[in-house]
């Protein structure tokens, strides 16, 4: 789940962060917190939301590397495909001897 629909839900993870950084002090400021109590506050969640953010793209761009080596595992190697099919991979029908010279 590493495509543009993850990177939205992360920032959109981190934007109702911010928003609680700043909604927060303000509703402890409405009901009578210190100036001081409500800036501690929201220096708290701002450096809680900074890590968290931090966490999340490491986490992407783990979870993008993981999906990159395991879709790279799956791929033929040298460029060759095996097909199915009656003597394909030896190259064609072979007449049933099994010495060389008869």
């Amino acid at each position: 789940m590493s495509g543009p629909q993850h990177q939205d839900s992360t920032t959109d993870v981190v934007r109702w962060a911010a928003f609680s950084c700043v909604l927060v002090p303000v509703v402890l400021l409405w009901y009578g917190t210190s100036l001081a109590g409500a800036t501690g506050t929201a220096l708290g969640l701002a450096a809680v939301t900074a890590v968290c953010r931090v966490l999340l793209r490491r986490s992407e761009r783990g979870a993008a590397r993981l999906l990159a080596e395991e879709h790279a595992s799956h791929a033929p190697r040298g460029g060759r495909r095996l097909r199915g099919g009656t003597g394909s991979y030896r190259g064609g029908r072979h007449s049933g001897r099994t010495t060389p010279g008869g």
